[in-house]
């Protein structure tokens, strides 16, 4: 047996991490977005322009309920 930790320990540190489950969130929104708007296109918009999109649109309102919904004394 090696006694270097294994690398997996490090990945879940990042994924338990509140920046990275923000990340996450974030990423979800806006490909329920591209869905939607390519839904509504008719083709597929891609990632950077569902991104772009949603930025405009939709990402302040997003994370200004994602704040109001976080419990006391949570910090980003």
């Amino acid at each position: 047996m090696s006694d270097m930790p294994e690398i997996s320990n490090g990945n879940d540190l990042v994924r338990n991490s509140s920046l990275y489950r923000e990340f996450q969130a974030e990423r979800e929104e806006i490909l329920r977005h591209k869905c939607i708007e390519s839904e509504k296109a008719g083709y597929d918009i891609g990632f950077e322009r569902a991104l772009t999109d949603w930025i405009i649109k939709h990402r302040a309102k997003w994370r200004r309920s994602r704040q109001h919904h976080q419990p006391a004394g949570h910090a980003n």
